[in-house]
């Protein structure tokens, strides 16, 4: 089996680092961005990212909800695992394919949810 690539965009180093750990011990691939802008660039160069993973409060121009959208103009059917400190949010950009996991949260958890959006 090859290994699905994951980008893991989140501002806060040590919990994008944990995850980024953790996600690779579980045979992911795993690319990491600080904001949403960057994601976006990592996600247009490569199409290879299986998943996107991401925080919803981001610093620069694109949010979460805002690099999701953007991404989907060229890969529609991307699935996302939002990860949020706000219990209450949900999406606009919502896909049958999204996943929400709120922090705190077990890197585990998150590993469990990504095996199963990347299943082929």
């Amino acid at each position: 089996m090859q290994s699905k690539k994951l980008l893991i965009v989140e501002d806060d180093f040590l919990i994008r680092i944990t995850l980024a750990e953790t996600l690779t011990d579980d045979g992911f691939v795993v690319v990491e961005a600080a904001s949403g802008d960057e994601g976006l660039a990592m996600l247009q160069e490569d199409d290879s990212i299986a998943l996107l993973l991401t925080d919803i409060q981001l610093p620069g121009k694109l949010d979460g909800y805002a690099l999701v959208l953007a991404a989907r103009t060229r890969r529609p059917d991307l699935p996302v695992i939002f990860m949020t400190g706000r219990p209450d949010v949900q999406s606009s950009v919502a896909n049958p394919r999204d996943f929400y996991i709120s922090k705190p949260y077990l890197p585990s958890d998150v590993s469990a949810a990504a095996k199963r959006l990347t299943e082929d």
